[in-house]
């Protein structure tokens, strides 16, 4: 049984993380909607243009086993911004179904009520999120339901952590080899 991830993407996403995720998420097996927030193009933080599967209003969290949001300035207040998105974390959440975020995106599970107790993020950006419950030393963090990472450099080493949680141990050796991630 396939796998179905959504990454929501709005203008301003970091590039890295969002293509990162998307690419070691497919590799792995996984089903990934790239959903747009806001437009039918949407524009990175360094003025990458993408071209989403599907607009964010069209995914369906009853068909979802994860929402994964990329970071990026202004990307992840977008992503906190937008009410759709804000309601779908919310939904997976209520479900017991697994939210993630990298970098700045922790901000977006926060607005939605959806973090946990723990979590990483970029370095300095916590103090916009919140302090206490902060890892700063782990590339990522698992809570509960919610999995969080720290940024562009660690973009592949989350893309692992979600492909062996969710296909598994053979499948996560088998691409980390393959990517020479051997820095995770």
């Amino acid at each position: 049984m396939a796998v179905n991830v959504c990454v929501p993407l709005a203008n301003g996403f970091e590039e890295i993380e969002a293509m990162s995720l998307i690419d070691v998420l497919r590799r792995g097996g996984m089903n990934v909607i790239v959903a747009g927030v806001g437009g039918d193009v949407i524009y990175g933080a360094h003025n990458i243009r993408v071209i989403p599967d599907t607009k964010i209003e069209l995914v369906n969290a009853d068909e979802l086993d994860l929402v994964v949001l990329p970071g990026g300035l202004p990307g992840a207040i977008n992503l906190a911004e937008d009410e759709t998105t804000q309601k779908l974390l919310k939904e997976m959440d209520q479900k017991g179904k697994y939210v993630g975020a990298i970098c700045a995106a922790p901000y977006a599970l926060k607005t939605a009520g959806v973090l946990k107790d723990k979590y990483t993020a970029y370095p300095g950006w916590e103090g916009n999120i919140r302090k206490e419950g902060y890892v700063s030393e782990a590339k990522v963090v698992e809570d509960k339901n919610v999995l969080t990472s720290k940024g562009p450099g660690t973009a592949i080493c989350f893309g692992l952590e979600i492909v062996r949680k969710f296909v598994g141990e053979d499948v996560y050796n088998q691409l980390k080899a393959g990517l020479l991630a051997d820095f995770c």
